[in-house]
Order: structure tokens, then C-alpha cells, then sequence
């Protein structure tokens, strides 16, 4: 197969998510860095660990899933944290894309993200 990557982005409700729905009808992978966002700080992943470990348990919601909105308060209010988050999250995030994007057996990839 193609090692050939396209890359989609755009701001929020720029119709990024159409474009991909259209590549998916045509048997196209996309690799979606919001999706991969997500996927690496779900339970058990070393990066909500390592968001622990950094932010401590008022991180996580009571089930042990990452708590979002505390986070997001945290780290936006402070630039200083939000670097420290962006280090543990964004290597995972560059390697659960590189993932998709290798396993894909599509002619080519489309690697979605917001700017």
C-alpha cells in the first residue's frame, strides 16, 4: 500500500468531519487526531497516568476517567501547565496517529486535525 498522507484541517465547523465521512465512503483511513486525543487518556492508558501523576486525582472524575472541564480550567488558565499536559499527551498522540496511519490499507491516508 501507499505511504501517501494527506492532511485535512481547519478551525472548528470549517467541515473538516464532512471531508472525512467522504473519504471513509470511498474506502479511504483517516486518522483523527480529536479521536486519538481522546483514545490515549481513556482508563488505563500511560498518558492518563502520567496526567495523574502530574496533576494529581482531582483529574480524574470518580469512575477514573479523565475529568475534562477541571483539566481544561487548569491548563488554559496557565501556560506553564498546559505545557506540561501537551508533554505527556502529545507524544501519545503522534504515535496512536502514526499507528492508524501504518495499519491502514487504503491507497492513501487522510490525517485530520484542527489547527
Amino acid at each position: 500500500m501507499s505511504t501517501f498522507i494527506v492532511g485535512l484541517t481547519g478551525g472548528i465547523a470549517s467541515g473538516k468531519s464532512e471531508v472525512s465521512r467522504r473519504f471513509e465512503a470511498l474506502g479511504i483511513t483517516v486518522a483523527d487526531a480529536d479521536i486519538a486525543a481522546r483514545d490515549v487518556v481513556a482508563v488505563g492508558t500511560p498518558a492518563l497516568e502520567g496526567i495523574v501523576e502530574r496533576f494529581g486525582p482531582k483529574a480524574l472524575q470518580s469512575e477514573g476517567s479523565l475529568d475534562r472541564a477541571w483539566l481544561r480550567r487548569r491548563v488554559f488558565a496557565d501556560p506553564v501547565e498546559r505545557r506540561a499536559l501537551e508533554a505527556i499527551t502529545h507524544p501519545a498522540i503522534r504515535a496512536r496517529l502514526k499507528a492508524l496511519c501504518e495499519a491502514a490499507q487504503s491507497p492513501m491516508r487522510l490525517l485530520q486535525s484542527p489547527c
